[in-house]
């Protein structure tokens, strides 16, 4: 891990380093091991977000080492918590694609960051060379396509759009036939993500998934599901729809600058069983950082 990685990870956890981990912190620096330690310790955890399975899980692997090793500070804990969690948190699998294009889906509730965070993997795609087209599907907010327009014409992507209310599957379909014909690398397709009407939702996502296979068999390659990191543990009731609706294959986890409480990380990885492919840590194009689980821990962890 790089400096430069390390640097940025720490100064875009610096939210939730200083709030919910940082209780963490100060409790561990104040305490001797007793029966009440592991109290607190599960709330906090639990405060962070990281969910009671999660939580519960850490402090049986906290007992069984302080039985093994002879601890009694809480602040001997420090090193072990670390090693816990990263137990915990999986790598992202490598981000290649052999078939060209490559269609990849992008999900989530709105007000999500569907659309940025688009626009952020375009931008990423672009710097290293891959051709990118969009595809703005998500046709039931005119807001949405005007966004992702501008993001294409800041970032010099072209953009297949329809009428606002038309059909999203057609938009889809469009913007693969648009990219085998130019011959682009790389389809993103944004989508609606209107949760007041979930099966509604859903339905029509299923609709979009199969049309883009007519498409081009095979597709889509991936589906993304964007997740609000503020949004804490609602958020994984709803990432289980998307999941199960549209075969989710990996998870970009927005806003983790933005929040006071980074534990949903684990969260994901135990509840979803999905991969954590990347993280926004800003609000600059270049802010969307591949998941690095170290980088992650020492960011959250950095003044233990």
């Amino acid at each position: 891990m790089t400096e430069n990685v390390f640097n940025k990870w720490k100064s875009g956890l610096a939210r939730t380093r200083k709030t919910t981990f940082g209780r963490i912190s100060n409790f561990l620096g104040t305490s001797q091991i007793d029966a009440n330690t592991w109290d607190d310790l599960e709330a906090l955890f639990i405060q962070a977000d990281m969910g009671l399975e999660v939580a519960e899980e850490i402090i049986a692997a906290l007992k069984g080492r302080v039985h093994e090793e002879g601890l009694t500070q809480a602040s001997e804990l420090v090193e072990a918590i670390k090693d816990e969690m990263l137990q915990r948190l999986d790598s992202p699998p490598e981000i290649a694609f052999t078939d060209q294009p490559s269609v990849i889906l992008i999900v989530g509730v709105n007000g999500s960051g569907k659309t940025t965070n688009m626009a952020k993997l375009g931008s990423r795609f672009q710097d290293q060379g891959i051709s990118v087209i969009f595809g703005a599907a998500d046709t039931f907010r005119a807001a949405a396509i005007d966004q992702l327009q501008i993001w294409g014409e800041r970032l010099n992507i072209p953009v297949i759009a329809g009428q606002p209310e038309g059909d999203p599957g057609a938009v889809a379909y469009d913007t693969v036939q648009a990219a085998i014909a130019r011959e682009m690398d790389i389809v993103l397709i944004d989508t609606a993500g209107r949760l007041h009407t979930r099966f509604n939702l859903m339905e029509e996502l299923k609709k979009v998934h199969r049309v883009v296979g007519k498409a081009l068999p095979g597709a889509p390659h991936a589906v993304w599901l964007v997740m609000d990191a503020t949004t804490g543990q609602n958020a994984l009731h709803q990432a289980r729809a998307f999941k199960d609706a549209v075969q989710v294959t990996g998870v970009i986890l927005a806003k983790l600058d933005s929040s006071a409480r980074g534990g949903m990380a684990f969260a994901i990885q135990r509840e979803l069983g999905l991969p954590i492919l990347f993280a926004g840590l800003g609000e600059g194009a270049n802010d969307l950082e591949p998941f690095n689980p170290e980088a992650f821990i020492e960011g959250i962890l950095a003044d233990f």
